[in-house]
Formats: structure tokens, sequence, C-alpha cells
């Protein structure tokens, strides 16, 4: 079995970030760039599929300029087999220009399932899996929380409002990894070295004109400072008064 998974670069969670100086893009300066969170449950679930199968290959594959490299190395430390860069200017990609980049180097690869993360930490779209999915004729099943591999088809749960939903489809197919799949590893100390050393291909693709455009980044606004009405039993009347006719809360 050939297992593909499409992963992200995007900034550390805990990052704290900063709008440039164009006002359209985040300021990289001391940025700590790491693999998709979701896409570690995509990656993480292609190991278990290679680990229960024995005989599975696991490429990841990522859009991106050359910084890249690291999310695509984070993933072979995990145990991923060979990655491949579909190498691009250090410049936004909306989800369509993505997965149309994505779908032109896939079409050429042979893979009998296809992984993503269900979204991006950063532009939570949630959109690229379908639309490679879409682009390259495959069924797709999004938000997986429990998937087996079987037969040639697959079976994947999926939570819906009030319970659960179990949708089957024939290889190859596509999923989006949802939190509580799996609980992704560490990588060892073997892999992180192996990781380092490991050969990463470049493929070049014709960029498809984005869909979307930034007009402008803009910081939160500043939160109000609170406001004290009183103590004890005394200030209820106040408070809910403010709550109803300033807050508009009740």
């Amino acid at each position: 079995m050939k297992i593909v998974v499409c992963v992200k670069q995007v900034p550390d969670t805990e990052a704290r970030i900063k709008i440039a100086g164009d006002k359209k893009s985040i300021d990289p300066t001391d940025i700590n760039w790491i693999l998709n969170p979701y896409d570690e449950f995509a990656v993480e679930e292609a190991l278990q599929i290679k680990e229960k199968s024995g005989d599975a290959q696991i490429i990841v594959v990522s859009v991106g300029p050359e910084r890249v490299v690291s999310a695509l190395r984070s993933a072979l430390a995990m145990g991923a087999d060979d990655a491949v860069l579909v190498k691009t200017d250090d410049v936004y990609l909306d989800s369509i220009t993505t997965a149309k980049a994505l779908a032109e180097a896939l079409k050429d690869m042979e893979y009998d399932l296809l992984l993503f993360g269900k979204q991006g930490v950063d532009d939570d779209s949630l959109a690229v899996g379908p639309m490679v999915a879409e682009l390259l004729g495959v069924g797709c099943v999004t938000r997986v929380t429990d998937l087996t591999v079987a037969d040639g088809a697959i079976e994947a749960k999926r939570e819906i409002e009030g319970g659960a939903e179990v949708v089957t489809a024939k290889l190859p197919a596509a999923i989006t990894a949802e939190k509580g799949l799996n609980e992704p590893r560490y990588p060892a100390l073997r892999g992180i070295m192996m990781a380092k050393r490991k050969p990463i291909p470049e493929k070049q693709v014709a960029l498809a004109a984005p869909k979307l455009k930034i007009r402008a980044l803009e910081y939160p606004p500043s939160r109000q400072a609170g406001k004290i009405v009183g103590e004890g039993v005394d200030a209820v009347p106040e408070l809910v008064k403010l709550l109803r006719e300033e807050a508009k809360a009740i």
C-alpha cells in the first residue's frame, strides 16, 4: 500500500504573531515554524496503518518555500519513508491554489490512500483536503476519528451532532484527520538523525492564480477594562441591569 500524507508548515501555536509592514502579511522574525498539529494525526495514522500491514510506503508532501523542509523532516523523524517539497516562493497561497499545486504534484504519483489534517491552525479553512480529492477524482471523508483499512477499502467514523457517522469507500480514497483519531508519537533520536540526512526532492508546478486576496491584517480590538459594581448581594441588581442594558448579555 502506498500512502501519501499532505502536510503544512504553520507558525507555532504559542508564537506571538506580529503584522508586517505591508499590513498584509505576518512578520516572520523570531517565528518558530512547526508541522501543523492536525497533520501530525494524519502522519501518525499512516504510521499505524504501516505497522499493521507491514508493507506500506509513506510519502509526505508539502507546498511552500525552502523553510517548509523542516516540517517535512519532522514527519520523516516520526517514521515516514520519503518526502517531497512542491517548492514555491514565500508568498501567501489560498486554499484552492494550494490544492491545485498538490493535485498537480500528485497526479503522476501512485497512491492508495491520501491523508490530510482536517485544517491548518493558521487559516482554519478545512478546505484543502476535500479540494485535492475532488481535483483528483477520489472519494473523501472529512474529520475522521476512527479509520480501518482492509480489503481495498476504508471504513471511516466521523462525529456528527448527536452521534457518529460511519462511511465506507473504495481505495484510492482520501480522509482528513480529526483530533482524537490517535495520539501522535514523539520522534525517537534515531529517527531525528536519519531525517536530517534524508534527501528531499523538489517538484516545480505552475501555480494557479489565487482566488482570495488579503486586503489588510488587523490586531483584535483591545479589551475594555472591567467594571466593579460592588460587593455581595447588594451588587446583584446593578450587575443584572448592566448585563441587560450595557453588555446586552441577557
